[in-house]
């Protein structure tokens, strides 16, 4: 049995860092917009128990590959003595905030939930998901979403159509490095989701966007190129930046007006993460 499943991309329509907990974890606020940009996973059932990754995904190990530290979890956690090759076809640029290796373990623990019929319910897959990192809870959960807490206290959040171009910045940046300098905003005032949705879009903002842009000044110069077209803001810890246009003919013109050599795409945004509907409440 095969299964081919995507695995969405995500952007941060904003961050606010709103505390720090005892443990040096970061407490954060953000709206999560799911977008179909998305790598391509395929799962080849094995019944000799062994995971293993397919392809070769550069600058990845296959013990550190997050798709396969998330089928040894399930089969630890479960017991489950059946085994998987997993195929990674990557379309999210790694290391940019768009959450490409959240995504893939998210897909694949909703698609070995079904490949190995484990039965496990949403709120289950949610907690293995954030033991291997923040961001993978949401791509289970499954909805655009309000999140709090290190990003793991999620909302549904329904947003309207929109279009995005997103761009890609020839930079790695890496997370560590931006939640540990000294200058970065650390008590910006929180909000509730209902102030959220009648708030002024330009009142939002990343709050780690002024960091990177200081370290990496190729963010700033993408952030400044795109922002004379429409609000442009950087996704997660960076380095992509996106901005929002209300059709795709739109975005399409701005992506054919910005400098020669700035790579990106445009994207839709998503009502909703393509396997939401595999996994049970």
């Amino acid at each position: 049995m095969r299964l081919t499943c995507p695995a969405p991309a995500k952007l941060n329509l904003f961050l606010h860092v709103v505390g720090r907990r005892p443990d040096g974890y970061h407490l954060l606020q953000t709206l999560f917009r799911f977008i179909d940009l998305h790598d391509t996973l395929y799962f080849e059932l094995r019944d000799d128990g062994v995971v293993r990754r397919s392809n070769s995904v550069a600058g990845v190990e296959e013990s550190q590959d997050l798709c396969v530290r998330a089928a040894r979890l399930l089969q630890s956690e479960t017991g489950c003595t059946l085994g998987v090759d997993i195929g990674v076809e990557k379309r999210i640029p790694m290391g940019g905030g768009l959450g490409g290796g959240s995504s893939d373990a998210a897909t694949t623990l909703i698609a070995l939930n079904r490949l190995w019929s484990l039965g496990l319910s949403r709120q289950r897959l949610m907690r293995l998901g954030l033991t291997l990192g923040a961001d993978v809870p949401v791509f289970v959960f499954g909805e655009n979403a309000f999140a709090e807490g290190v990003g793991e206290e999620l909302q549904a959040c329904p947003l309207a159509d929109a279009w995005y171009v997103v761009l890609f910045p020839p930079v790695h940046v890496p997370t560590a490095q931006i939640f540990s300098h000294p200058e970065l905003t650390r008590d910006s005032v929180s909000i509730t989701m209902r102030a959220l949705l009648s708030e002024q879009k330009q009142q939002l903002r990343n709050d780690l966007q002024a960091v990177v842009c200081d370290l990496y000044p190729d963010v700033a110069r993408h952030i400044a190129s795109l922002g004379q077209f429409g609000k442009a803001m950087m996704t997660g810890s960076g380095a992509c930046v996106f901005a929002e246009f209300s059709s795709r003919s739109e975005a399409e013109v701005v992506m054919g007006r910005l400098p020669h050599g700035m790579r990106g795409v445009v994207a839709q945004g998503l009502a909703r993460h393509p396997l939401h509907d595999w996994v049970s409440e």
